[in-house]
């Protein structure tokens, strides 16, 4: 069994962080560093696919197949399933798991059918040990730095991020699973409570700064530079190979097909940065000759890429991002600018931004099909339909939005919407509860009435 889920390779894989933007030297994943030495710029972890390449593509397909939902550990995981092209080294004792990913790529039947989109799919991302896609890169951070600890010659003490939510959720959790100790910098009352609770319960010291993620996130790389705190925010590339991983998925669960578009709600950008890093890789080991579209949507209020977009890419627009109901993407500098460029323009992608209005009222819409939608997924799917209606996606087109988050995070703003009070909305498919009288016969009436009989 274990030789079936586990072959020995013919050759040794490694990976090693690389400038993004090209100059020359080879670092270890292992070193605290997040950025190139030389010119500043982002880093990305580099594989030797011509080493990847011992096995042909159907090799490589057949063994993601027989590793789907293993018990043989750690194969099971949706990550560490392809941990040759993740991290390929990691010890077993330090992978960090809670078999994250293998989400639910959903058939939306009836919202497709709806919109003229029959071939519609989303993918649950949210529905993973703490309910987002940050899962995916958590584990693989949090694994390294295990193995970074267990080497006795690493300075790291803790990790920390800066977060507007589902970060902070997802580093604690995986952080307490290790015991490592982990430090949350959190935007003061722009968080909500089912996502500040997360990190709380899990026993992360929680900072709540009065300030927003873009003061966090200067405060957090303030505090890490003495490398004993380990920076787990997305600038850091170790958390993209994890989060790389839902792209492939994708492919997976469709027979290896590639659907016409993904679209994906977006901040920091590292989230499209890795979609498009994990479909590049099967692309250049010949699993799939082509890649999707891909088009990163984000919310009015703080859509500095949608600015960068219009503009050509010419120059990257920073901005204050004001407050938005998707508060995990409210984000006036996106740190993965670079990456998400060569996402967009090496795919012949789009980026779409919506309304506070558009967003609520898309959600409410995949709502009333049976989805139940977090705020960050309203976004994606209100581009989609700004997109089927302007006619860039076709009827004929495989679409896939990624849900980011389960909407169980956001009962706040369920509960807001269909009660009225979000501001900037006008909640047209609010579905409030009907107050009545213990009464059978006023009951039947209004059964009668809502019911049409």
């Amino acid at each position: 069994m274990l030789a079936e889920i586990a072959p020995a390779p013919t050759r040794t894989y490694n990976a090693h962080f690389r400038c993004f933007r090209g100059c020359p030297g080879e670092y270890s994943v292992y070193e605290v560093m997040y950025t190139c030495p030389r010119c500043g710029g982002l880093l990305e972890v580099h594989h030797d696919i011509e080493a990847l390449r011992d096995r042909s593509a159907e090799d490589w397909k057949a063994l993601l197949e027989r590793r789907a939902g293993t018990t043989v550990w750690p194969y099971g995981s949706g990550v560490w399933g392809m941990r040759e092209w993740v991290i390929p080294d990691l010890r077993d004792e330090n992978i960090v798991s809670m078999y994250e990913g293998n989400t639910n790529l959903f058939w939306a039947e009836r919202l497709g059918k709806d919109i003229g989109v029959p071939d519609l799919w989303v993918k649950l991302c949210g529905n993973s040990h703490t309910g987002s896609f940050k899962d995916l890169g958590m584990t693989v951070l949090v694994s390294v730095v295990k193995q970074m600890m267990a080497s006795g010659k690493s300075p790291v003490r803790a990790v920390a991020a800066a977060s507007t939510g589902d970060t902070s959720a997802a580093l604690a959790a995986y952080a307490a699973a290790a015991g490592i100790p982990a430090i949350i910098f959190l935007p003061s009352g722009k968080v909500s409570t089912a996502q500040l609770i997360q990190p709380v319960a899990n026993g992360a010291h929680v900072l709540a700064l009065d300030t927003d993620f873009d003061g966090c996130m200067r405060i957090v790389r303030e505090v890490t530079q003495d490398n004993s705190i380990y920076l787990a925010n997305s600038m850091n590339s170790i958390r993209i190979e994890g989060q790389k991983t839902v792209g492939i998925e994708i492919v997976r669960q469709f027979d290896w097909e590639v659907p016409d578009w993904i679209i994906i709600p977006v901040g920091n950008l590292g989230n499209i940065s890795a979609l498009y890093k994990g479909l590049k890789l099967i692309q250049d080991l010949g699993i799939i000759d082509r890649l999707p579209r891909l088009v990163a949507a984000q919310a009015d209020k703080a859509n500095p890429f949608y600015r960068s977009f219009l503009n050509g890419f010419r120059e990257k627009v920073t901005i204050r991002a004001d407050r938005t109901l998707a508060s995990a993407i409210q984000i006036g500098d996106p740190v993965s600018y670079e990456k998400a460029v060569q996402a967009v323009v090496e795919t012949n992608g789009l980026v779409e931004a919506v309304t506070e209005h558009e967003l609520a009222n898309a959600a409410a819409r995949a709502d009333l099909t049976g989805m139940y939608t977090c705020p960050h997924t309203g976004v994606a799917l209100a581009a989609l339909f700004k997109l089927v209606a302007r006619g860039e996606i076709k009827s004929s087109d495989r679409v896939v939005v990624i849900s980011t988050a389960h909407g169980l995070k956001f009962t706040s703003f369920k509960v807001g919407y269909h009660e009225g009070r979000l501001e900037e909305v006008e909640s047209e498919l609010a579905n409030p509860p009907i107050y009545l009288p213990a009464d059978v016969k006023v009951v039947k009436e209004t059964i009668a009435r809502r019911l049409q009989l």
